[in-house]
């Protein structure tokens, strides 16, 4: 068990941990959460998360403690602000191993933790700084630990202590508690949406069970009121007050600025999740034990592994219903279906590797999207090379052509990972077919981390070079000047972190727009535009344009 402990650490080592500086954070949903975290560490106010040394009432603060942490030990730089979700996959792949080794057996500890490794976005996401993976820890730890409580209960005695009897239900409500702190009270939500739709599939029956519902959600108010009780206490309650209807407001309209259709996250999910997610299909519903597994298996055990497959297809649905549902969609929201989804495809691999139970769906799909996916990305560096040939695309978005005419060095070579991800698929269903599903796990999940590891290295890279680099190494030349930048006709958090904008004093309006237009500014001024969104720039005189770089345009009033 050591061993096996050891090598999943070498792992998260060796995939996690590289080259996490070697690019760019990513405007936005990485540099808003280390710009929250670098202004933690300079004005050292742990309490009240800010932007733009603003109050920014988005988020709760764990997660930025984490990466301020991080900032002091390691400077303000990418490699600290995507520290801890490396940290968070090490954790992720030893935690579900041993879940998964205890509930089945030491190879499903492996084919679990090698679905997280492989697998696209749970790969790629141990890789960012965005605040999911932490939040979806937290609540799945959560979860388990009153999974693992309504296990243990029945064998409770009344002469062990209320601690020894509850740790794990008060534990896993601390744990969501965590959650909350991370991210906002979905986790709450999330995991009472799950908890009462297993209490209802078994109509409502089951010994303590509101009684325990009671323990957890206490558990988790004590962990959440750490930080949102003492934020009312000292501030009163407007912060939170903000924060709350931000949530509403997340849930009720495209406040993100991002919409999209019905299924958008079960495509997410499908491509995303790949290779897991086409092993999981034949199990997000109802249970697939064969007879040979029910016969080797004993009865606790099997009931067991029932009972935890169907909390987990209960998380999945719960998950990917409400986010449906939910108008704003981005990529993550849905993130915390990798849990069982990961699980769900092992347990196909589990039962095809010890009962040759091989569902015929995995033999189309795991090629098919495997070869579109891998093909499509070694594709890049030849379009790269030949831009000519995908500029039509962008003929009604003046910035998007603009954005091909950066400086970007492509070699085929670079398109290697895609061509490894589709031959990896390739050779997976290859041994699927013929019964050796042990070498298609190998080959699926081997080809999908370094395929993630390979495309952030040589393709993410160039891409970020196109998409933002020339604002950013902008910022970066004015990180040492005393001035004011300024992103105009767009969104943006790049300028404060990279040009590491300093605490403007009292007066936080000193900066803001439109009168920084009309009032004659006290240190030099830079403002950053869009070369399709200019406006109202050119009607003011005395700002001049100083220079424009892939579809940017640069602009500086001297005092």
């Amino acid at each position: 068990m050591r061993r096996d402990y050891l090598l999943l650490s070498g792992l998260a080592l060796l995939f996690f941990f590289p080259f996490l500086g070697s690019v760019h954070l990513f405007d936005w949903d990485e540099i808003n959460f280390a710009e929250c975290a670098r202004e933690m560490v300079q004005t050292r106010d742990w309490m009240r998360p800010q932007i733009d040394f603003e109050a920014f009432w988005e988020k709760p603060p764990l997660f930025l403690w984490m990466q301020a942490l991080s900032m002091k030990v390691f400077g303000i730089n990418e490699f600290a602000a995507r520290l801890p979700n490396a940290l968070c996959g090490w954790a992720t792949l030893l935690l579900v191993f041993h879940i998964g080794n205890r509930l089945h057996d030491r190879m499903f500890g492996w084919l679990w933790a090698l679905a997280w490794l492989g697998s696209l976005l749970p790969h790629l996401y141990f890789r960012s700084g965005i605040i999911d993976p932490w939040f979806n820890f937290f609540i799945f730890t959560g979860l388990f630990g009153f999974i693992e409580f309504r296990w243990r209960f029945f064998k409770h005695q009344k002469s062990q202590s209320f601690w020894v009897r509850y740790r794990h239900l008060l534990g896993g409500g601390f744990l969501v508690g965590l959650a909350i702190l991370t991210k906002g009270p979905t986790a709450y939500l999330i995991v009472m949406l799950v908890l009462v739709l297993y209490w209802a599939k078994y109509r409502f029956k089951g010994k303590g069970y509101w009684l325990h519902l009671m323990y957890f959600s206490l558990a988790a108010a004590v962990a959440a009121l750490l930080w949102f009780g003492v934020e009312v206490w000292m501030h009163g309650p407007w912060f939170v007050q903000e924060f709350l209807a931000y949530q509403v407001r997340l849930f009720s309209t495209e406040d993100a600025g991002h919409g999209g259709f019905l299924g958008y996250h079960f495509v997410v999910l499908l491509l995303g999740c790949f290779p897991a997610s086409v092993f999981a299909i034949p199990n997000l519903w109802g249970d697939k034990e064969c007879e040979d597994e029910a016969l080797e298996t004993s009865t606790l055990n099997s009931c067991m592994r029932c009972d935890f497959a169907t909390w987990m297809q209960l998380l999945f649905w719960v998950v990917l219903i409400l986010f449906s549902l939910v108008k704003t969609k981005i990529l993550h929201y849905s993130s915390l279906c990798y849990f069982p989804l990961t699980y769900l495809g092992s347990v196909t691999l589990w039962r095809a590797i010890k009962w040759s139970v091989l569902p015929k769906v995995t033999t189309f799909l795991l090629p098919t999207i495997g070869v579109v996916l891998g093909l499509a990305v070694a594709a890049l560096p030849f379009l790269g090379q030949n831009l000519d040939l995908i500029r039509p695309l962008f003929a009604s978005d003046p910035f998007a052509l603009a954005n091909l005419d950066a400086d970007v060095q492509w070699e085929l070579w670079q398109g290697i990972p895609g061509l490894v991800l589709a031959l990896a698929s390739v050779a997976g269903a290859y041994f699927w077919i013929k019964g050796r599903a042990w070498k298609t796990a190998q080959m699926v999940f081997a080809g999908g981390a370094i395929f993630v590891g390979g495309t952030l290295l040589f393709v993410v890279s160039n891409i970020e070079g196109y998409t933002q680099r020339a604002a950013i190494e902008f910022y970066e030349s004015k990180s040492g000047e005393d001035c004011i930048i300024k992103p105009v006709g767009f969104k943006s958090y790049a300028h404060l972190f990279y040009a590491n904008k300093q605490d403007p004093g009292p007066d936080k309006t000193v900066d803001d727009l439109p009168g920084l237009y009309y009032n004659k500014p006290i240190k030099p001024t830079y403002f950053v535009a869009k070369i399709n969104r200019l406006n109202p720039l050119p009607e003011f005189p005395q700002i001049k344009e100083i220079g424009r770089k892939n579809g940017f345009v640069f602009f500086e009033w001297k005092p």
